[in-house]
């Protein structure tokens, strides 16, 4: 397992917790549009700083009574099949660990949650059902993309569902679909503005984002699918 930075501090990637962040490297996603191309591609892996489990480890244990919880992302952290161990130790700590994930390992992210490692859930919906082997590949099997959507919506762990909204990729018709697919009366889903910045398709970083009125607009139409449904 690779780990690629901390952020020490964070009241926003947590829902209610003064946490901080581990990036893990690593990710079996090319997203184009990503902005972490340094924890996706491994040219650039290589070249990042690493920091030693050991030295994550002593960092919380100086920060209990401060921290509440610990956001695991990447990359896409169900890469390292030793994620577990690792969350295991922060779990003893004393910590909440909320994990990050693409949900294409829907048999880790239901050991995780059951073997209560893992206390909340923020998956990433990329794209209609139809667009994930357009964009991905065909590697990306669906099915486990439905499994994890699927385990998520039976409440066992709190959760959240997010699009990063880009143009070019998404469309206003496409969230009802994804509506449908996901939507629940105990579901909430987050739509989040694209970022043109140090993309991994060069490409992206000259597409404007829609905008928080754009976003806007879609979250009226499909709102009623949700719990809660909010730009980001």
């Amino acid at each position: 397992m690779i780990i690629g930075g901390i952020q020490k501090t964070t009241l926003i990637d947590y829902p209610g917790k003064i946490a901080c962040i581990v990036f893990l490297a690593g990710c079996n996603f090319r997203c184009p549009w990503c902005y972490s191309s340094e924890l996706v591609l491994p040219e650039k892996i290589i070249k990042q700083p690493r920091f030693q489990e050991k030295e994550v480890l002593d960092f919380l244990r100086e920060r209990q009574g401060k921290l509440e919880g610990v956001v695991i992302c990447g990359g896409e952290p169900t890469v390292n099949k030793d994620l577990s161990q690792f969350l295991q130790k922060i779990k003893n700590l004393g910590y909440v660990v909320k994990l990050d994930t693409n949900g294409t390992n829907p048999v880790m992210l239901k050991d995780l949650v059951n073997a209560k490692f893992v206390d909340y859930v923020a998956m990433d919906i990329k794209a209609i059902k139809e667009q994930y082997p357009i964009v991905f590949g065909e590697a990306k099997n669906i099915k486990d993309i439905e499994e994890s959507v699927e385990f998520l919506k039976t409440g066992v762990v709190p959760f959240e569902f997010r699009t990063t909204v880009v143009p070019g990729v998404h469309n206003k018709e496409d969230f009802l679909e994804i509506a449908k697919w996901i939507g629940g009366k105990d579901v909430v889903y987050y739509l989040q503005d694209f970022i043109g910045q140090k993309t991994i398709d060069l490409d992206f970083e000259s597409k404007r984002p829609y905008g928080v009125k754009w976003l806007q607009e879609v979250v009226d139409k499909i709102s009623g699918y949700f719990k809660l449904c909010q730009v980001r």
